[in-house]
């Protein structure tokens, strides 16, 4: 925590913390007026509010499927099958997407080949990164992501489902007043933990995709910190940076936590 005091300073490793000079919000207005400012939170955005918006409810309705799937056996190896992704690493799962969109001998390009299509370059284009990101995400933590919408699912009291099968419920009817009620506390605490992290997106991926053409939209709050810091040497801005990140994280997950308390009655806190 006290490496925060950098963002105050004109920071050197020679004069450390207590020997560097003091420069106030500098280090704030600088990166507030430059050009990245505006391109870096624009594209933070798009990434975690698609994310989520994609991300969030696409678990909830498999937990849903797999709640009224009643063979056992086909119900374990489908749940199986979607969590597999999720134990891909990042490192992994990158390499495998740019193999597969690859414009020459990528999987797809091999079979839009067969019917005399070109398979155009994604991952040259700016416009498609946020899809091929948000979409391969979803592809691989979906199943996992699922899991904790199953365990409360599982703890529903069976005589729900046998009232309301004698009132002749049919499936969606038992989904829309007994199922989705039961998951909404859960869901609504997972959502603030979500909104809470809406400017830190994972760097991971999203650098390791990057490229000189897809840029100026795949340039976020966390790689621009990282460029900063760790290759033009600029210790005070990329610190300055990654405070304004979570002071406005903190912002935005006090907010959704007091909006869900006062209409749902879940909250963290």
């Amino acid at each position: 925590m006290c490496g925060i005091i950098i963002a105050f300073q004109d920071y050197s490793p020679a004069l450390g913390i207590t020997g560097s000079h003091f420069v106030g919000f500098k280090n704030f207005l600088q990166f507030f007026r430059s050009y990245q400012f505006g391109v870096t939170i624009k594209n933070t955005l798009i990434l975690s509010l698609y994310s989520i918006l994609v991300g969030f409810p696409l678990p909830i309705l498999l937990a849903l499927m797999c709640n009224q799937m009643r063979s056992g056996r086909f119900k374990k190896v489908f749940q199986v099958i979607t969590y597999l992704p999720h134990f891909i690493s990042t490192m992994v799962m990158c390499g495998l997407i740019l193999i597969f969109l690859s414009p020459s001998s990528g999987l797809f390009a091999n079979v839009f080949g067969l019917f005399g299509k070109e398979f155009p370059n994604l991952m040259a284009d700016a416009g498609k990164f946020k899809h091929v990101y948000v979409w391969s995400d979803i592809w691989q933590h979906l199943g996992w992501d699922s899991i904790i919408y199953l365990a409360a699912l599982a703890g529903v009291d069976p005589s729900f489902y046998e009232a309301a099968a004698v009132d002749g419920a049919t499936t969606l009817q038992k989904i829309k007043y007994i199922d989705i009620p039961m998951i909404l506390p859960t869901a609504m605490v997972l959502l603030v933990l979500r909104a809470g992290s809406i400017l830190g997106i994972g760097f991971e991926k999203v650098f390791l995709l990057q490229n000189v053409q897809n840029i100026m939209s795949s340039e976020i709050i966390s790689t621009y910190v990282y460029k900063m810091g760790m290759q033009s040497m600029q210790y005070s801005l990329s610190t300055a940076i990654g405070l304004f990140n979570t002071v406005v994280n903190l912002i935005v997950l006090l907010f959704v936590n007091w909006v869900s308390k006062k209409t749902t009655e879940s909250s963290l806190f």
